[in-house]
Formats: structure tokens, C-alpha cells, sequence
């Protein structure tokens, strides 16, 4: 038991030194409490700032025995004073909160995946697209959400064909429909996006200035997921635009993380309203095209051509403009996207006659998995 209390421990430690959360290792830090919850121990611990600070709360673990040194990944601090006399039941609500916002999440994906009764497999990433509207207060009006699909994009909200809407699921804040061959699904969590990632990828985002310090203020979510069944991803891509927008036109909601950056509800608004009257497809509301500079350059990324079933795309060390850069990123991305193309290692691509840009797939350098490389 005693490795498993300094497995907890430092596991405490390195997640308050995190940048996104205390910033440095606590000046003090000690086990104040066990308990068990869901067949599962926890910790709670008390740690100081700093050496004159106040004591605060914190919890980890959800180990399932006592030889376990690996948690499940249930681990917080609030920063708030510690009490001993109602650490355990706030460690336990913590606990609660971060179960809620992981089952939420889950459960919409799995939810509408059991619903396909129609073609079989595909990829496991293509016509899938999932986001996270965020609010600054702890309420999702269910009931505006689906009146703003119906008036903005005459989509109605019956329930899955055989299931029937349960009631009851809507007062906690999840919804399920089918729409056209595909199913959305919406599931309110009472709580912000955990260990500060969605702060963390807001500051990604250059077109909006300020972007970290007002997600920062969100308290609750909406976790949303499109699925594609017999249709295809840029119909998924529509369905889900028209989604969001309609979740973001909440007056609580103050932006939605997606595609690796936090996009800011007015341009994601004005954006999808392109649909409507030219029936240009929302690429800017589903791929973020992503920018850093380096000592030699500047490297660009896309973010979400995943969810197309597409490579992920980089250019490295570019001596261009960031403008110019990330036109040429928008131009190849939807090129790829609307004709359905896929480049491949060795191959080449230009868009003139002369051009012919070299393509490699390697090890991403600013995204997961391999990325295609452009020389540009």
C-alpha cells in the first residue's frame, strides 16, 4: 500500500506542477484521507502554494486494488481551502465530476453507434465529428437548441425510428435524433472540460485574441457528436455545423472547442451561415489550420481532416508568410475534402502546370500519427 500512496502522490505532484494548473510543484503536499467509491481507493491530499499558503484540496485515484501503482485518470484540485471536516464528501464530488464528464462522453459516442442498423463498417474516424460547446453557466435549454435547428436549418428533433424519445433523458440534459441516414447527439455535463485542455488549445487560436482568458470562464459543456451511417462525411460535416451553431446560439455559451482549437461563436456563426444562401461547404468550422513559428520559419498544420478520413497535413520551416501559408493549407485541404482525393507518399501536387510540390508521410510534428508532408 505504501508504493501505491507514492505512486498517488507523485502523480499529484506532477499534475499540479502542470502549466494548465498550479504551474509548479506544491511547496508542501501530504495524504490527508482515503476513501473508496464505485469498488474503486482513492486519496485525498492537502498541499500548500506555497510555504506560508493555506492548505488546499486535492484527489487521485481510482485504483481497483491495493497493488495497483497506474490511477484511472481520476485526478483534481479546484485550488479550493481544505476542511477536514468535509474533505472526503467534496474529494467524492470531485470524483462524481470528472466520472460525469467522462461517461457523458462516452456515452453520447456509444449511443449513437449502436444505432446503425444499416450498412457496415467504415473508418474508424471518417463522417465522425465531435466538439464541445462550452458555457460560463450550469444550464443547456435542451428546448432552444432544437427550436434554433428547426428555424435556422428545418431540422426537427424526432425521436431514433423503434427507440422513442425518453423524456427523462432530456431532463439530464441528453438528446438523440436521426436525421437522414445520420444520428447527433447532445449530452449536457455539468462541469468544465478537464485539466484545463480546452484552455490549453484556445490559445492556438490566432484569429481570436483573447480566446484562452474567456474559456477560462466556462463552468459547463455540451458535449456534441454527428455520425455518419450510409451517407457521406461532408454531410456529417453539414449536420454537425448546423449543430453547433445552433448550441452556440445559447446565450451562455462563449465558444466551442473542436478541431484542436476553441473557435469563437460569432465568426463559427457567420461562417456556417455561408450554407444557406451559396451552399458553400463550412471547411473553416471543421479543420483548424494551425501556425508556429520557429527559430527558421514557420510550420502549419491542419487539424480535423480526420474526421474526412484524410491525413492530417503539415508544412515545415516555410520561409512564405503566415497568410499566404495558411491559404495554400485552406486551398489543398478543400481540394481534398470536396473531391474526395488522397495524396499519397512520393506523390507530388501543384496547382499550376509547373508547380509540383513534393508530398512525404512521416511522424507528425505538431499532430498525433503519421501527417503528409508538403515541401512549400
Amino acid at each position: 500500500m505504501a508504493t501505491q500512496q507514492q505512486a498517488a502522490t507523485q502523480s499529484m505532484i506532477d499534475w499540479l506542477a502542470d502549466e494548465h494548473e498550479l504551474g509548479r510543484k506544491p511547496s508542501k503536499i501530504e495524504i490527508a484521507g482515503e476513501f473508496d467509491l464505485y469498488d474503486m481507493h482513492y486519496y485525498i491530499f492537502r498541499y500548500k502554494k506555497t510555504m506560508l499558503g493555506k492548505w488546499l484540496l486535492g484527489v487521485c485515484g481510482g485504483y481497483e486494488s491495493p497493488s495497483d501503482t497506474e490511477h484511472c485518470g481520476h485526478i483534481f484540485s479546484e485550488m479550493e481551502l481544505y476542511n477536514p471536516a468535509t474533505a472526503e464528501q467534496e474529494a467524492v464530488v470531485m470524483v462524481e465530476m470528472i466520472r460525469e464528464y467522462w461517461m457523458k462522453q462516452a456515452a453520447a459516442i456509444e449511443t449513437a453507434q449502436t444505432q446503425d442498423n444499416h450498412t457496415g463498417p467504415q473508418d474508424d474516424s471518417s463522417g465522425i465529428f465531435t466538439g464541445f460547446v462550452l458555457l460560463n453557466s450550469p444550464e443547456c435549454d435542451l428546448d432552444q437548441v432544437k427550436a434554433n435547428l428547426l428555424q435556422d436549418w428545418h431540422i426537427s428533433c424526432p425521436p431514433i425510428e423503434g427507440e422513442g424519445q425518453n423524456l427523462e433523458e432530456e431532463k439530464e440534459g441528453t438528446l438523440v435524433f436521426d436525421v437522414d441516414g445520420f444520428t447527433l447527439a447532445v449530452s449536457f455535463v455539468n462541469a468544465p472540460v478537464p485539466d484545463g485542455e480546452a484552455e490549453h488549445y484556445a490559445q492556438g487560436n490566432y484569429l481570436w485574441q483573447g480566446a484562452a482568458e474567456v474559456t477560462k470562464t466556462h463552468v459547463a459543456q455540451i458535449i456534441l457528436a454527428v455520425f455518419t451511417r450510409s451517407g457521406s462525411s461532408l454531410d456529417s460535416g453539414r449536420l454537425y455545423t448546423k449543430l453547433a451553431a445552433s448550441c452556440l446560439k445559447l446565450p451562455n455559451a462563449i465558444g466551442i472547442y473542436t478541431s484542436g482549437t476553441v473557435f469563437q461563436p460569432e465568426l463559427f456563426l457567420e461562417m456556417a451561415e455561408v450554407m444557406k444562401s451559396d451552399n458553400i461547404f463550412p471547411l473553416l468550422n471543421l479543420v483548424h489550420f494551425g501556425l508556429v513559428r520557429t527559430e527558421t520559419g514557420i510550420n502549419a498544420y491542419t487539424y480535423g481532416l480526420k474526421s474526412f478520413g484524410k491525413d492530417e497535413i503539415e508544412i515545415l520551416e516555410s520561409q512564405v508568410t503566415a497568410a499566404e501559408l495558411r491559404d495554400f493549407l485552406i486551398n489543398i485541404s478543400d481540394y481534398i475534402v470536396e473531391q474526395n482525393v488522397t495524396l499519397s507518399d512520393g506523390e507530388t501536387i501543384g496547382f499550376t502546370a509547373e508547380q509540383k510540390l513534393a508530398i512525404t508521410r512521416s511522424e507528425g510534428v505538431n499532430v498525433n500519427g503519421d501527417s503528409l508532408k508538403i515541401k512549400y
